[in-house]
């Protein structure tokens, strides 16, 4: 814990390194053009006469891709390099955005149209975001990665506490054409600096992963990782019921107070200001609780607060709201972020990180649509008060699901393995592989070395191992057998490099409780099926059965 406390006591402590400043630079102005483009949108569909379902669905439109498609993009970003992704998909964004902009210049928005094209935006994104978010590792030191993960919602945040109010601006000045226009723009900065980027690249040992078997995997480490797993169902609740706010604001600038585009964008700005100053202050409460409690007290502002937009007719109140809506917004899913990036080693981090995404974006696409259509039978207040009740309703039903500290957690690498000479020739794809382990542990010590094996047998899984067992020998009481599968030789060799810091501790309380020499007795098999071959033998034997007269 020690050597995360400097982060903590300096948000700006990332800025010293160079690359991490240009890229946050950068990417603020990039989001100051995406927000302004976000205005442009939502209030387009205002003034299409859109229903407030569809309306609700200019937010839907943009979350259901992380949802979709952030576990292939996670795959993509640890598969390769992750510049050249972010280059990628920025370019891809770019070219959405120019499309937009065309359409809304030459009048041919209709809202099936405005909603393809911000599906294709949330497309870019979905790819972008796993790469990008997993890419800070590179560009800071572990001890300041908490530190760099609040201030690139900083940035974001800074960029929606003016860039909303601009855009509304500049669609009331010029129409939506010009706010998309700008975003078109924005881009080019970012896409520069990321082309002089040079990240240091770890050398690859092992060729890549098949992308289907990457993805798998990442399910596979976040599946048996309980860390990760608590942040995801906690993630989807705060999804569901925070999204009411985001999805129906242009309603509530319209409706419950009689405004305009500048109104909507006020508010936005509101949410972004909040944002910032919640960011300063979680990072300071953060140093005095918990992120269990830090989250807990902003998730109970956020649902008050939500309630309260619902039921205020008076701008001034509701302007206050919603910045307090955007604090607790920027505390708790920076939280989750850190806490998923801290508990995931650099292998796996973007596929963690994407099925974050996608839990969170689920709750948020699932949330858009319902509030929406809620806003439409009860109206955007009662939608919003309704809203709040789930917050709060969330949160109780999230009461067992703690979040764990997880700074302390070493995920570096052990880098003790390596690839065993063996008397039976093998290449990477020889396999089934079958290992077993050979124990001795005194009666006395059976209570704990099953509780110890269990461990063991959640990170080999984790890792990639398949029909984990223990085995007793029925003839030596003291004697246990460890047995696993992989299905190749390559599997078995990426299974204990993957292996971290953190896990020797498992290792070291088998070295305590085996009572023979260290490491224990390992065999490492190939499996044979014999039942093609047994097939072949009949087809030889019985045309020969044939011929015999009975």
């Amino acid at each position: 814990m020690a050597d995360i406390a400097p982060a903590r006591l300096s948000l700006f402590r990332p800025f010293r390194h160079r690359t991490f400043r240009a890229v946050w630079i950068a990417s603020t102005v990039s989001n100051f053009g995406g927000l302004i483009e976000g205005v442009g949108a939502a209030w387009m569909m205002v003034m299409l006469a859109a229903p407030a379902s569809m309306v609700a669905l200019v937010q839907a439109s943009r979350a259901l891709p992380v949802m979709l498609l952030s576990l292939l993009a996670g795959a993509i970003a640890d598969q390769f390099d992750r510049r050249r992704v972010l280059i990628g998909a920025q370019c891809f964004l770019f070219f959405a955005s120019l499309g937009l902009c065309l359409v809304a210049f030459f009048d041919l928005a209709t809202p099936w149209l405005l909603l393809l094209f911000t599906f294709l935006i949330g497309c870019g994104n979905a790819f972008n975001r796993p790469a990008w978010q997993s890419s800070v590792g590179e560009m800071v030191p572990r001890e300041d990665l908490p530190g760099a993960v609040t201030l690139n919602s900083v940035g974001f945040n800074l960029a929606r506490s003016v860039g909303p109010a601009v855009g509304g601006m500049i669609v009331a000045a010029a129409g939506a054409a010009a706010a998309f226009a700008f975003n078109v723009l924005s881009y080019l900065g970012l896409i520069g600096v990321l082309a002089r980027w040079r990240p240091e690249i770890p050398e690859r040992t092992l060729p890549r992963e098949r992308i289907g078997h990457a993805m798998a995997a990442g399910v596979r480490y976040v599946a048996m990782s309980p860390h990760i797993l608590v942040v995801l169902l906690r993630s989807a609740l705060f999804g569901l019921g925070s999204i009411a706010i985001q999805a129906l604001l242009p309603l509530v600038a319209r409706d419950s107070l009689g405004g305009g585009s500048f109104t909507y964008g006020v508010l936005l700005g509101a949410f972004g200001v909040g944002a910032v100053c919640g960011a300063f202050g979680g990072s300071a409460a953060r140093q005095r609780l918990t992120t269990e409690n830090v989250i807990r007290i902003a998730t109970v502002a956020f649902a008050g607060a939500t309630a309260i937009v619902g039921l205020s007719p008076f701008f001034p109140l509701t302007l206050v709201a919603v910045a307090v809506t955007g604090a607790a917004w920027i505390v708790v899913l920076s939280g989750f972020n850190t806490v998923v990036q801290l508990a995931s080693p650099r292998w796996v981090v973007g596929r963690a990180l994407a099925l974050y995404q996608m839990a969170t974006f689920g709750g948020m696409s699932l949330g858009s649509w319902l509030w929406g259509a809620v806003a439409e039978q009860h109206t955007v207040g009662n939608a919003l008060i309704i809203a709040g009740i789930v917050q709060a309703a969330a949160l109780v039903i999230a009461l067992p699901f703690r979040l764990r500290e997880v700074e302390d957690l070493d995920l570096a690498p052990m880098r003790e393995f390596t690839a065993p000479d063996t008397d039976v020739p093998v290449v990477a794809r020889s396999g089934p592989v079958v290992v077993t382990l050979t124990y001795d542990i005194a009666e006395a010590d059976e209570v704990a070395f099953l509780t110890v094996m269990a461990e063991r047998r959640r990170i080999r899984r984790r890792d990639g191992a398949r029909h984990w067992h223990l085995l007793r020998d029925l003839a030596d009481r003291n004697r246990w057998v460890e047995r696993y599968h992989v299905p190749t030789w390559l599997d078995y060799v990426r299974h204990n490099q993957r292996r971290t810091r953190a896990d020797a501790a498992v290792g070291e309380e088998l070295r305590r409780l085996h009572r023979g020499d260290w490491p224990p007795p390992v065999a490492r098999m190939l499996e044979r099926d014999i039942s093609a071959s047994l097939l072949d033998r009949l087809g030889n034997i019985l045309p020969g059965l044939r011929q015999v007269h009975w």
